[in-house]
């Protein structure tokens, strides 16, 4: 029944990226929020691919899940992103909730349709939850909560003022006293409505409280870490095959050859050649890093409890390898695209600038420097990295 639902969900997402790209480009000049984009995936079933059967999902592996993603990366960088963050919000209750939390949030996502975003941001504490007799009260705000505009369900970490430590929990967006603020204005990626929540005393219940965000000694529940980073591969990929795909084609039908090419088309060039022989090389090595990443954490998740703590660091490693790699390629493909379209490529009409600007504005999720170096001490010293946020 997998395949089954693996050759749906491919077919779904094959006719829906194709529909998406013959507005990519006016959609990313305009900025804002996909919304009509949002309700034709609502409507595909697409938002439960890794929720468990159980629950009325399609438990899709992870592998198979991020590949979607990067499908969708290839023609709209920002629809992959605000994708991609529901399937990451809707593990949390999972990584950290109770049995009953984790069925409740399930079923309700299955049965209401619903879209998560992110408004988790450990580094943004400004959100703090206060003890209110049986409930609690949330107050503050929260930055880059990508995909809050048009969301049913944000998951957030506040400061437990209690504790001060970070608590995760998930509230309806549209709860009284939650605004999502219109206000992302950035290079790149600039329909994920990734910009700012703020929240007046909004009320908190008990059940929608999942417990501390800080690290534990349970390898799994660090494991939502490694699904973001290995995510964040995955569409950093889409992009730069997205670029090298439009690039082809433009150099097909459009590019002329150099005068001094000693050729009558430039599709025979013999630089342009070398050019897309390079590019070709370094994306198929990054997508063979990434998708035996998507391997090892499908393997590492199937563990759950049972994930040993040597286990989730070689799989962090395997992913940070393969992030590491679909950064840099993806910079490198996005500039080099123009030196082999050639100088009418940069006309406005085209767009092409948009994979560069959307690829540079979320590699910098988190500096590449500390994954290299975290690479460098399992080469070295065999040593595996310590979970935190970002490995």
């Amino acid at each position: 029944m997998t395949q089954d639902y693996l050759e749906i969900a491919t077919a779904y997402v094959k006719k829906l990226a194709a529909e998406f790209a013959t507005t990519s480009i006016e959609r990313d000049k305009n900025g804002g929020t996909p919304k009509y984009e949002r309700d034709r995936i609502r409507d595909s079933g697409l938002l439960k691919i890794a929720i468990p059967k159980a629950y009325g999902g399609w438990e899709l592996p992870w592998h198979e899940v991020f590949k979607i993603s990067r499908e969708f990366a290839k023609v709209d960088s920002a629809i992959a992103h605000v994708y991609s963050y529901h399937h990451l919000g809707v593990t949390i209750p999972h990584i950290f909730g109770s049995e009953e939390q984790k069925e409740k949030f399930y079923l309700e996502t299955v049965n209401s349709n619903w879209f998560w975003c992110n408004a988790l941001n450990p580094l943004d504490r400004r959100a703090t939850l206060t003890r209110d007799g049986d409930i609690w009260r949330l107050n503050g705000a929260k930055s880059f909560c990508s995909g809050s505009i048009d969301s049913d369900i944000l998951p957030i970490a506040a400061v437990n003022q209690d504790t001060n430590t970070l608590t995760v929990l998930a509230i309806p967006t549209n709860r009284i006293g939650v605004t999502v603020h219109d206000d992302w204005d950035n290079i790149g990626q600039r329909q994920t409505s990734s910009g700012t929540v703020s929240f007046e005393q909004v009320q908190v219940f008990p059940q929608e409280i999942f417990g501390d965000r800080s690290q534990s000694d349970l390898p799994f529940k660090t494991i939502r870490a490694c699904l973001t980073q290995l995510n964040l591969a995955n569409i950093y990929l889409g992009i730069a095959i997205g670029a090298f795909e439009a690039a082809r084609e433009y150099t097909q039908t459009e590019t002329r050859p150099f005068i001094s090419s000693g050729v009558d088309n430039a599709t025979q060039d013999p630089y342009i050649l070398e050019k897309y022989g390079d590019m070709w090389v370094h994306l198929q090595a990054t997508e063979a890093l990434t998708d035996r990443a998507g391997l090892a954490l499908q393997a590492a998740w199937e563990q759950k409890w049972d994930l040993t703590e040597q286990q989730r660091g070689e799989t962090a490693i395997s992913i940070a390898t393969a992030k590491v790699a679909a950064h840099k390629v993806g910079l490198e493909v996005t500039n080099r695209i123009f030196e082999v379209m050639g100088a009418r490529s940069t006309s406005a009409k085209y767009g092409f600038d948009r994979y560069w600007r959307n690829l540079r504005t979320f590699t910098l999720h988190d500096p590449v420097e500390y994954k290299i170096k975290a690479i460098g001490d399992w080469a070295l010293n065999h040593q595996i990295p310590k979970p935190d946020f970002y490995i």
